[in-house]
């Protein structure tokens, strides 16, 4: 016991540089996949990120849903029309959508976080016009593209020591309208608008991996281009890689898609040496404090 309580002191005192250099940083958690519907997965997901508002940072949780919104839609008889293997979202799908992401799973995931000691609020991209969408492909009905992004009442809440939690469905131009929005993108694209120090996808993959399949952990952009144009880089994780070059490319110190199955893995990323997947940045690290 004495020996598992010096390790403890030890790890505190190492991560002393990482909680100096976070302080006060604005930190985009994106969580979806299997840990969403785990309820383990989900508490512990929940203590890390109240750990990092009480160690100083200002943490905002993005989420998706796509399992439960197939879910809902089965039970409810509503049969899916597909175009190039994606859902055609229309009117019936996105009230369903909506329902189940800014019902069902934000307030599970908000409830998560206030078990755990936090104080979390949560919102949709609704909400004070936060994200305004238009349509990504007319031919998929409700799926949007952010084009207008308002984040001041996320910043309002995290200076009130609040954190948001974000369901990724968008108000449209027209009134009325509603868009159903990828959580990758919307996390990028809320990451963006607040000029985020760091944007955390998870995933239920190691990271971005090279031709021999080993994941590697430090990309720039201009790697992760020729990744993509060689084909290294397929399937699921070109949005994931082109939703980090465009948050880069908007402001975002550095993006890091990591595997959400690993426990503790925001963590692991902001406050150890190893970190725990592949960071995307065009600019150099910087672990010393910051001179205030």
């Amino acid at each position: 016991m004495m020996r598992d309580s010096i390790a403890t002191a030890k790890t505190l005192s190492e991560a002393l540089p990482y909680l100096q250099r976070y302080a006060g940083a604005v930190v985009v958690v994106k969580f979806g996949g299997n840990a969403m519907g785990d309820q383990d997965a989900m508490a512990e997901f929940a203590r890390d990120i109240v750990l990092m508002r009480q160690v100083g940072l200002n943490p905002v949780v993005v989420h998706g849903g796509g399992p439960m919104i197939n879910d809902m839609l089965t039970r409810l008889g509503i049969k899916s029309e597909f175009v190039r293997g994606k859902r055609v979202t229309d009117k019936a799908t996105v009230e369903v959508v909506e329902m189940v992401l800014s019902g069902l799973v934000n307030k599970r995931i908000v409830q998560a976080i206030n078990d755990q000691g936090g104080r979390a609020v949560g919102i949709s991209g609704k909400d004070d016009d936060l994200m305004v969408a238009v349509a990504d492909d007319p031919e998929l009905g409700f799926v949007g593209r952010p084009v207008e992004m308002n984040v001041q009442v996320l910043r309002d809440l995290y200076k009130a020591g609040i954190i948001p939690v974000v369901a990724p469905v968008a108000t449209g131009m027209e009134d009325n309208e509603t868009f159903n929005v990828n959580g990758d993108t919307a996390a990028g694209a809320i990451a963006g608008a607040l000029k985020a120090d760091r944007l955390l996808l998870l995933t239920d993959v190691s990271g971005v991996k090279n031709k021999a399949g080993e994941v590697v952990t430090q990309l720039t952009p201009d790697e992760v281009r020729a990744m993509i144009a060689d084909g290294t880089i397929a399937g699921g994780m070109i949005p994931k890689t082109e939703t980090a070059l465009q948050a880069v490319e908007e402001g975002v110190r550095a993006v890091v898609i990591l595997d959400g199955r690993v426990s503790n893995a925001s963590l692991l990323e902001l406050f150890t040496d190893h970190g725990a997947g592949s960071m995307i940045r065009s600019t150099e690290p910087r672990v010393k404090p910051r001179i205030r």
